[in-house]
Order: structure tokens, then C-alpha cells, then sequence
């Protein structure tokens, strides 16, 4: 038995829920008289809907593949090999799974050895090799492809990347070594740390091919016969591949250096993982890649067994299954078809939501407001949106005029929401108007209608306490910008139903929204705790504590922007409003900033000019400012704004706003953008040990987003 073959043994032990992928060879001849051919197919049984991975069994049955083919290469039974995958699918890299359950350094260890000693076989071979990337192809998926002699890419292919970097690992069954050295440093750089850390950007087919990572580019319709036409021309000569030189000198040095400034920018050094891999990538200008394999084997071993990794695959269960079946929702049988959407108010939040609203559920949409001048506006911007889609050829002309035929402006309520089934109100967020809404639309829409809110902090139940059907108003709170962030908090009132939740979460799954569901408190989950960290920020700078301290202090989070950048997304005047609610709630928790309340006066947007180009502190925004005389250095400041977020977050799960911190962290991730390495907040707290200060106890359990004990 081969090293190799007692590793992976020993490895697929480790990994008894593993599912398996299986690595067909079959034979056939090539066109042209270019001589037999095996092909490995890389499938798992089942179809696109469960993508191919690879544990260590799988890693295994390819290593077979390969002994099979390597015999036949060496009797000259063949004259090259191919790798592809099942329909939609090439292979999305390691199996996750199986690495959360690593306790050890060797076990770790043994993963990436494991990888690698399979992969760079298909390079040693005595004929060429080929790889298909037929479709959807990531982490290792990506790596078995590069250890071969050329590769073919599908234009069909809607997603290729390296995103092991976003999730707190390295590229490391080759990709770090090999990569730069196929299409050089900037390149590499880009697709490794770049695409990562933009929310793990994907590239498509014709991408990969530009790039040069893929050597020929084929429509999907019929990928796999033109790769191996392809094929038969590059083994007899008659097509030439040609790549250019790799500059190995002062521009190498430059793309890690480009990286390092990227990796600073996204995470602040707060996260190991891009570092590492930039490491590599540093030594691997000599073009030795034993060298490179080596460390990838090391660094994937040490981040393995650290904590960011254990958030980043925490966080990416979290959106890939806890969002996809929302806890606490009800039975979706009990929903109601919803076939009309009313949305009182034409602003743009309105006009964002009626869009979203058209697009995805593709009913006719109407919206109201007090004047025909604001009811046009709003039609007007949902057409002008319809109209770029088309321009971006994102719909064809059929689609944008059905589109805009369904959506519709009027004065009327009563004309407008008498057959509607979901109705949805974005009007000024004051309790009064709100009642006032609610009770005019109650009057005309049918008794089986869901009123929905889209408040950020007020109370559900409230609102709904003067209707005669209470049971049917739910919240339905979105983020700013709709069509990008993911989250919807959905708000369960005092009396709300079943059967409304229910039709709630459903229109919240064909919206293509991560629902978490929340209970009435004040402002919910997202806007609560961003509200108590602002205010922590907000309080050491009203003391005395200079801006740009407070604002250094929380850069080790790598958070997407900085708090008072975060204020001018949101607006001060939000802001403001916001942590005056909250203060109302809870007094001794949170505070209403004078200095805050100065800027909303003054009429300022923001704390910051940009006339450089980089944030600078408004002058005029600094001659408002009144501060005290106590400076707190940068890690007191982060101290009280953690010991706060961990205070909030346990006082929120004591309450039953959510179901449990794992719901807090989704909402975090996908509403407010933070860092899968952080897990969203709570095992951030944990490793920090801020949890157990703080409340006495971790958030989460041992394992759950950790190495297990």
C-alpha cells in the first residue's frame, strides 16, 4: 500500500459521513486518428444540486484513476488523459465537512499532504493531461486543473474561484505555487486575494480564458466535444499553445505587495489567511513548486486548527443552510398565493421594494402616495431600472415590457390594494403615520391581505394594535441597498398568525432574501446592536477620545467599513432617530449623542470631506463638535465597544429576539456585511474571551464554530 493510499485511509476514518465522489475512466478514440484517450469524470450521484467535493475518500477513488491511467500511459496504451466533471459541475473543492471535525496539527496536516500527493500526480504522467472545466469548478476543484498540462473552459461556467482565502484558509492543494507561476503575480494576486475578499467574487468562463488559467474557451452546448477536437489538434501539433513569459522580477514583488495593501484595506491584519497566502505566492517566484506545495501544507495545517477558519466555515453553513430554512418559521403549507402587491409610498425605499417586488415575483406591483407627482416618480424609477436591465442584457425586450405593464401608480388605495393579497407600507417612520396607513389600507384591502412593514425600530405590535385584524400585520424589515443585501428581518407582532408568518416567509423565499425570524423588540436585531457599538463609538468620542482613535480602534475586526463611514451609509438623521428610539427602550443602555444631534442640525451628511480622495474630518463637522476631557487609547476604546456588543447580544438572547446566536450572526452577515472570518460577531467574542468577561459564559458551544474539544 502507498504512502499516499495509507494517509487518505487514514484520513477517511477521521470522515465517516463523507459523501463520496467517485472518479469514472473511460476510453474512447479521438477524432483526426490522434490516438486513444482516458477520460476521468469526477460525480458523486447526484445531480447539480449537490456539488461535487473532495474528502479523503474521494481524493482516494481519483488516485486509483490514476494508477489505472498512469499504467496505461506507461505501456503507450494512450496517448493523453482528461478530467471533467458531472453535468453543471466540475468539482468546488474540499469537502468542509470533513475539516470541522479535525481535532489535530498531523490530522490537518495529512489533508493537505493528501491533496497534493494526488493532484501533482496528474503533471508526472507519461502523456499529457487535460482538464474540462465544464462547469461550476472552486478551490480544489480549480487546483486538480492546474497540476495538468492545458485546460479547456466552458462559456456556461457561472462561477470559478479560489475563495478559500475568504473563508479563513489558503489555496493549498497547489494553487498558491501554481497559479502565479501560469499566469503570473498580478494576476494570481487578483483571483486569490482580490476576488476573495470582495465577498468572494466569482469569475465566468470567458474570465477564466482571458486570464490564461484556461487554454481554449468552448460554448457549454457542446463543451466536452469541442475540448476534445481540441484536444486531438494540440496532441498531433497541429494546434499550438502558446503563454507568455512570466515576469519574475520587480513585478512580482509588486503584485504581493498590491495584495498586502488589499489584505490591510479588507481586514487589517485581523485575519491570518490572506497573508499566508500571500507568503507562498512570494516564494514561489523561483518556480520551485515542492518548495510551494510544502508551505501550502503548513499553512492550511496551522489555519485549520485556528479560529478564523472555524468562523468562516460557521458563517458559511450559517447563509448556505440556516438561511435557507429560517428557525421558528411556521408550517409553509399554511401560506397563502400571493397574485397582487400593494406599497404605500413612492419614495425611493418604496420604489427600491416595488422593483424587487416586480422582478422576483413578477405579479402586478401598484404603488401610492399622497400626489400624483410622487406616484409618477416612483413608476418612473422602476421603469428607468427595467430599462438598464435590458440595456445590461440582463432581460430581453418581451420580459422588460411585460415588466413594466405589471407595475402601476394611483391615488387611490381603495382602486389600487381592493384585490391585492400582500400590501406593504415604506412611508415615514414615525408611529402615527404608520397607524394612520395601516387603518386607511385595512379599510379597502381583502380580509385575507398580509400587511407588512418595513420599519427599521418601532414596535409591530403597536402598530397594529388599533386595526380589527391585528393577526395579519407582520414586519418585514429590509436593508439598504435592496437588491444587494440579503437579510430580512421578519417581525413577529403580539397577535400575528400563523398563517401570515407563513405567507410572510414564503414571499420571503421567492424574493431570494436570507429571512431570520425576530421577535417585537425595539429595532430588531441588526439596527439594535450596530446602534449599541455606534453609541460606544460615539460616547468615548463625546468624552473626549480623538475621532480618528475611535474610529483605528475597531480596524482589527475587519469590518467593511468604519463606524462613522457606516453613519454616513445610513444617514446621521437615521442614526439619530434610531438611537433615540433605543434610548426611549432602554435609557441606561443607550445614549442620544449631542455631537450626533449637532450634525443632523447642522444639516451635515457625514463626519467626513473626501476631498482627497480619502475620508477626511469635516472642519465644519469639527468646529461642532464639544468633547470632554477623558482620551481612552485605541485598545480601551475597542475594549467598551466589544464588553458593549457582548453585554447587548446576551440581554437580546436572554429576551428571545431570536431563536439563538446563530440567528444574531446571520443577520449580521448578510444585513450589515460583516466578515465570514469573524463568524458574523459571537465566536469572535468567544475566541476573544470577551464573551465569558462580559456575561460569564461563551455564546457558543465548544465546536460549533471552534476546533472541537
Amino acid at each position: 500500500m502507498s504512502d499516499t493510499t495509507e494517509l487518505l485511509k487514514g484520513a477517511a476514518e477521521l470522515f465517516p459521513g463523507e459523501v463520496v465522489t467517485q472518479a469514472h475512466v473511460r476510453h474512447f478514440e479521438l477524432p483526426f486518428n490522434a490516438g486513444k484517450f482516458a477520460l476521468i469524470t469526477l460525480d458523486n450521484g447526484f445531480d447539480h444540486t449537490k456539488p461535487t467535493t473532495f474528502g479523503p475518500a474521494s481524493l482516494a477513488n481519483l488516485n486509483a484513476a490514476i494508477d489505472q491511467v498512469e499504467k496505461e500511459a506507461a505501456a503507450g496504451d494512450i496517448v493523453g488523459v482528461g478530467i471533467t466533471g458531472k453535468p453543471f459541475i466540475f468539482a468546488v473543492g474540499a469537502d468542509l465537512k470533513g475539516v470541522e471535525l479535525l481535532k489535530r496539527h498531523e490530522d490537518a496536516l495529512a489533508i493537505g499532504k493528501g491533496g497534493h500527493e494526488v493532484f501533482k500526480r496528474l503533471s508526472g504522467l507519461a502523456v499529457p493531461t487535460f482538464a474540462y472545466y465544464n462547469g461550476a469548478a472552486m478551490g480544489g476543484g480549480v487546483e486538480v486543473g492546474l497540476h495538468c498540462s492545458y485546460r479547456t473552459v466552458s462559456k456556461a461556467i457561472p462561477a470559478f474561484s479560489l475563495p478559500e482565502v475568504f473563508l479563513g484558509l489558503v489555496p493549498g492543494w497547489g494553487g498558491c505555487a501554481l497559479l502565479p507561476n501560469l499566469i503570473g503575480a498580478e494576476k494570481a494576486v487578483q483571483v486569490i486575494i482580490e476576488n476573495s475578499l470582495n465577498q468572494n467574487r466569482q469569475l465566468k468562463g470567458k474570465q477564466v480564458f482571458e486570464l490564461g488559467i484556461a487554454d481554449a474557451l468552448f460554448e457549454g452546448a457542446d463543451f466536452l466535444e469541442q475540448s476534445l477536437l481540441w484536444t486531438a489538434q494540440v496532441l498531433k501539433g497541429d494546434v499550438t499553445v502558446e503563454r507568455p513569459a512570466i515576469d519574475r522580477g520587480e513585478a512580482w514583488d509588486q503584485a504581493v505587495a498590491k495584495g498586502r495593501f488589499v489584505a490591510d484595506s479588507k481586514v487589517h491584519g485581523a485575519a491570518p489567511a490572506a497573508y499566508r497566502a500571500l507568503e507562498i505566492i512570494e516564494g514561489a517566484k523561483d518556480g520551485d513548486l515542492q518548495k510551494g506545495f510544502d508551505a501550502e501544507d503548513q499553512a492550511l495545517a496551522d489555519l485549520i486548527m485556528g479560529g478564523e477558519l472555524r468562523s468562516g466555515i460557521y458563517a458559511f453553513n450559517l447563509v448556505q443552510k440556516r438561511g435557507k430554512r429560517p428557525a421558528g418559521a411556521p408550517d409553509k403549507s399554511l401560506a397563502r398565493p400571493v397574485t397582487k402587491v400593494g406599497v404605500v409610498g413612492a419614495g425611493l425605499m418604496a420604489s427600491q421594494l416595488a422593483l424587487l417586488f416586480l422582478r422576483r415575483l413578477e405579479v402586478p406591483v401598484v404603488l401610492t402616495d399622497i400626489d400624483q407627482e410622487r406616484v409618477d416618480k416612483g413608476v418612473g424609477y422602476v421603469h428607468a431600472e427595467i430599462d438598464k436591465l435590458l440595456g445590461k442584457g440582463r432581460i430581453n425586450q418581451d420580459k422588460a415590457n411585460r415588466l413594466k405593464a405589471l407595475v402601476t401608480g394611483v391615488l387611490d388605495k381603495a382602486e389600487g390594494f381592493a384585490d391585492a393579497d400582500f400590501v406593504i407600507e415604506a412611508v415615514f417612520e414615525e408611529m402615527g403615520v404608520k397607524q394612520k396607513v395601516f387603518a386607511e389600507v385595512e379599510a379597502v384591502a381583502p380580509a385575507h391581505a398580509i400587511l407588512a412593514t418595513n420599519t427599521s425600530s418601532l414596535s409591530v405590535s403597536e402598530m397594529a394594535s388599533k386595526l380589527k385584524h391585528p393577526e395579519r400585520v407582520v414586519g418585514f424589515h429590509f436593508f439598504n441597498p435592496v437588491a444587494i443585501l440579503p437579510l430580512l428581518e421578519i417581525v413577529r407582532g403580539e397577535q400575528t398568525d400563523d398563517a401570515s408568518l407563513a405567507t410572510a416567509f414564503g414571499v420571503a423565499k421567492k424574493l431570494k432574501k436570507t429571512a431570520v425570524l425576530v421577535k417585537d423588540a425595539p429595532a430588531f436585531v441588526v439596527n439594535r446592536i450596530l446602534t449599541r457599538f455606534m453609541g460606544e463609538i460615539q460616547n468615548v468620542i463625546d468624552e473626549g477620545t480623538p475621532v480618528e482613535v475611535a474610529e483605528k480602534a475597531i480596524e482589527p475586526l475587519g469590518l467593511p467599513m468604519s463606524p462613522l463611514v457606516l453613519l454616513e451609509l445610513v444617514g446621521p438623521a437615521i442614526g439619530l432617530h434610531v438611537s433615540e428610539t433605543l434610548n426611549r427602550a432602554f435609557p441606561d443602555r443607550f445614549t442620544v449623542s449631542p455631537n450626533l444631534k449637532a450634525v443632523v442640525e447642522a444639516g451635515k451628511r457625514g463626519f467626513y470631506v473626501y476631498d482627497s480622495g480619502k475620508p477626511e474630518l469635516d472642519p465644519e463637522v469639527a468646529a461642532l463638535l464639544k468633547q470632554g476631557d477623558s482620551v481612552l487609547t485605541e485598545e480601551q476604546v475597542r475594549e467598551r465597544v466589544l464588553d458593549a456588543v457582548a453585554q447587548e447580544i446576551g440581554l437580546m438572547l436572554d429576551e428571545g429576539v431570536v431563536a439563538e446566536a446563530q440567528d444574531i450572526d446571520l443577520c449580521l452577515i448578510t444585513g450589515a456585511g460583516w466578515p465570514f472570518h469573524l463568524g458574523g460577531i459571537t465566536p469572535y467574542l468567544d475566541r476573544e474571551g470577551v464573551s465569558e468577561r462580559v456575561n460569564g459564559k461563551p455564546f457558543l458551544e465548544q465546536g460549533v464554530a471552534s476546533v472541537p474539544a
